[in-house]
């Protein structure tokens, strides 16, 4: 028998499928928070955050009910899994928080994320990036005789793919916004 206590011979095994069962993996999540749209409100959420050393990866607020003064902030966080339950459990106990939803775990949700690249080129290079923004359905927002700035909208996914095709061609910059995320269910 060997030191990985795999027999001699055909297995199902690999040894680079083996993992240490202690180590936890880390998970990322979206989380919609439900807040009093109030001054203080998205400080003291982001406090909570800063102050026990989770990492927002994505940040976005926008108010949901102009007369109910609600506003919902939508976080992209990592950690795990326990980390995740104590960021949730936290949230709840916050006294302007009035829902908080793992849209991770509630089943579906759609997610669209929004950004800016500037590209760089002359030439073909410069037909190349406006044939690929339009197979992405990208739009130019600004135009020089040396560069574009391209804008787009799209899963996370879409964008990073854009921005990969667009590297060969001159990218200079990205400009990311979070990720707007909302459940598909009823």
């Amino acid at each position: 028998m060997s030191a990985l206590n795999i027999k001699q011979g055909a297995s199902g095994h690999s040894a680079y499928d083996l993992r240490d069962p202690n180590i936890q993996l880390i998970e990322v999540h979206t989380l919609a928070v439900l807040v009093d749209n109030e001054a203080g409100v998205l400080a003291r959420v982001i406090g909570l955050f800063s102050g026990r050393g989770y990492n927002i990866e994505s940040l976005t607020v926008a108010e949901v009910d102009h007369t109910g003064h609600r506003s919902r902030i939508t976080i992209v966080t990592s950690g795990t899994p326990q980390v995740i339950e104590q960021i949730k459990r936290q949230l709840e106990r916050m006294v302007p928080v009035h829902e908080v939803h793992d849209l991770t775990v509630e089943g579906p949700a759609v997610q669209r994320e929004l950004a800016l690249l500037k590209v760089v080129g002359t030439g073909d290079k410069r037909v190349e990036a406006l044939r690929l923004a339009d197979i992405f359905r990208a739009n130019v927002v600004d135009s020089t005789l040396e560069s574009f700035v391209f804008e787009i909208t799209g899963t996370p996914e879409k964008v990073d793919a854009f921005a990969d095709l667009m590297r060969p061609l001159g990218l200079m910059d990205v400009a990311r916004t979070g990720v707007a995320a909302l459940s598909r269910g009823a």
